[in-house]
């Protein structure tokens, strides 16, 4: 499993997903076709589209990929009304095969109602959408706070060594948000120097390990009690930590 990661608007990520022994070709939330088309042009197919969301900047280039290649489109099936040229609806825990790659969908909402991530547990890699970032989440939309702590939970209980491709560039800001409520974190101010070292080198940020994330990404950190202290919060829920960090970040 090869994966390209292919930059798209101003800030988005979408993957190209290479498939050697059968020679398939699929890519992760296709935000623009002319980006998108210029790395899948070089294979000369694309058999399927996977979506995670119905946003436009995560299926922007469905259709017009889809007509190029005849491709398959894939998605929640909560869905189906919202993703443009769907196919296949795609359910909680249901495992799809796509060639010789297999990945089981994860339902996350919160960001959106139909939400799912794609977790190939063999090669321990997840597309996670707008749900978890590199040191940060989505914001919550469509859900509740609630929905999308529960969310990332799922995507926390993954195994620790999981790569993350998220949806987006948007770790620095990310970074320096928990830099503000979790100054004395040394894993992150580790993560810190990495980060800026990608960034002065114009290379991407993702993907992130999950193990990493969960001793540096503070809406996954809401039962620590450094950070219940930092907000104010210590005799306060999990949900009521998260529900804290995410107004606090919508306004960072």
């Amino acid at each position: 499993m090869i994966v390209k990661i292919v930059p798209c608007l101003s800030d988005n990520y979408s993957y190209v997903i290479h498939e050697k022994e059968t020679n398939t070709i699929s890519i992760v939330d296709p935000s623009e076709f002319e980006a998108c088309d210029k790395v899948i042009n070089k294979y000369k197919k694309l058999d399927y589209i996977l979506n995670t969301h119905h946003h436009a900047d995560h299926v922007g280039a469905n259709l017009k990929l889809k007509k190029k290649y005849n491709s398959k489109i894939l998605g929640s099936n909560l869905d189906k009304d919202r993703i443009p040229g769907i196919d296949i609806f795609l359910k909680e825990n249901q495992k799809q095969k796509i060639g010789n790659l297999e990945f089981e969908v994860i339902f996350v909402p919160g960001h959106t109602k139909g939400h799912i991530a794609f977790f190939f547990s063999k090669e321990k890699i997840a597309f996670t959408g707008d749900t978890l970032f590199s040191l940060g989440c989505g914001r919550v939309f469509e859900g509740t706070n609630e929905d999308m702590y529960n969310s990332l939970n799922k995507i926390k209980n993954l195994p620790l060594n999981t790569k993350i491709y998220c949806g987006h560039e948007y770790t620095k800001s990310n970074l320096n948000f928990c830099l503000t409520y979790d100054s004395k974190n040394t894993f992150l101010k580790e993560k810190e120097i990495d980060i800026r070292e990608k960034l002065s080198s114009n290379q991407p940020t993702i993907p992130s390990i999950l193990g990493q994330e969960i001793k540096t990404n503070i809406f996954l950190r809401c039962d620590d009690p450094v950070i219940k202290h930092a907000l104010g919060l210590k005799d306060s829920s999990e949900v009521e930590v998260f529900s804290k960090l995410r107004d606090l970040k919508d306004s960072f």
